[in-house]
């Protein structure tokens, strides 16, 4: 006998404009400084590498990267508070890596918070190393605040 499908198994799956305002909302509440719902908006229309994750019909993250000249940027990744500590940062940060792999990058890069230290680890845990600060990044409740950049070399991945 064949079970029904579990419904908290997650689905990673390439992001359309349908999806924008829960992406948006996921940012709202993981963030204090949001990205744009345009910024989103600019990121499906440019092509940039867009995947949400889902489990059952709720969208509860997602990913997004740029690439060129052989190496990738991941510019945002984000799991609805709710859902975080359960590994789904990690499945799809793995994800992305693998995409851009296969598109024949030598390296991904990423800037994360000083203030961030978990994100920091889930990236340090995955191979990545430090390379760099960025002075007065982001924003902050006081000002600006600095970014850690972070590289991981990739073996591209022949399709």
């Amino acid at each position: 006998m064949i079970g029904q499908p579990d419904k908290s198994h997650p689905l990673i799956r390439r992001l359309d404009v349908q999806d924008v305002d829960r992406i948006h909302e996921i940012e709202k509440l993981a963030y204090p400084f949001p990205w744009t719902r345009g910024i989103f908006m600019d990121c499906l229309r440019v092509g940039y590498a867009c995947f949400g994750l889902q489990i059952g019909k709720d969208l509860v993250g997602y990913s997004i990267a740029s690439w060129a000249a052989g190496e990738a940027h991941l510019l945002n990744i984000c799991i609805h508070p709710e859902w975080q500590q359960r590994g789904f940062g990690s499945l799809l940060l793995e994800y992305m890596i693998n995409h851009v792999a296969r598109l024949d990058c030598e390296a991904i890069f990423l800037e994360v918070r000083a203030s961030n230290p978990r994100a920091a680890n889930l990236y340090k845990n995955r191979g990545f190393s430090i390379i760099g600060h960025r002075r007065s990044y982001y924003k902050a409740g006081d000002g600006r605040e600095d970014a850690i950049v972070m590289r991981l070399a990739l073996d591209p991945v022949n399709s």
